[in-house]
């Protein structure tokens, strides 16, 4: 089975790991699945990582009502631009938001497309949090901002199988871009030299 295909199937809410039973597919011998493991190397790849900068003291002094309220928001913001942009949303951690480009989909141009989506992320989160700070409780939130790192290189791809199977990437490229978020500026985004 392909990686699109098992990309497709964990989207639909079926896991790979079982039918339309329960039961599962492959099986465990000695630990290990008896079956090849879905994964793919993709050479041409950007990967971002975003953060809000503040955003621990701002949700330590909100309720967790109001923390989920603005990470929705702007979550749902950032979604519907990777949508627009071709980009694929790998997940969120926390107040992170993981996204990368010429995965599943080669694309030549992964670098510039990842950087039109960071670009436009940026800005949206600003409106975002100018408009909650004017609402009752959400005080401070246009203090708030956004910090992204990019690095483009070489990621290996896949589901990582097991009692929730997941989608995965694995190698120096995502732990760089991390590095290149974790190491910039609210409101900037950070790229690098590679990309």
């Amino acid at each position: 089975m392909g990686l699109k295909i098992a990309l497709t199937q964990m989207d639909n809410h079926n896991p790979l790991t079982s039918d339309n039973s329960g039961h599962h597919r492959g099986s465990m011998a000695g630990g290990y699945f008896d079956d090849e493991p879905i994964a793919e190397l993709f050479l041409d790849t950007s990967i971002m990582f975003s953060d809000i900068v503040g955003f621990t003291k701002w949700s330590s002094a909100h309720s967790p009502n109001q923390v989920f309220r603005l990470l929705e928001r702007i979550f749902w913001e950032f979604d519907d631009i990777a949508a627009r942009r071709d980009v694929f949303k790998l997940g969120t951690i926390g107040d992170c938001y993981i996204a990368v480009t010429g995965i599943p989909d080669p694309a030549y141009d992964h670098a510039s497309l990842l950087a039109r989506f960071a670009l436009d992320a940026r800005d949206k989160v600003r409106d975002v949090c100018s408009s909650l700070d004017g609402e009752a409780g959400f005080e401070g939130t246009a203090a708030l901002d956004m910090r992204f790192g990019i690095h483009s290189g070489a990621t290996v791809a896949g589901i990582l199988r097991g009692a929730k199977s997941r989608f995965e990437l694995f190698g120096d490229t995502i732990n760089t871009a991390s590095r290149m978020e974790s190491t910039g500026v609210g409101g900037k985004i950070q790229v690098s030299e590679e990309t």
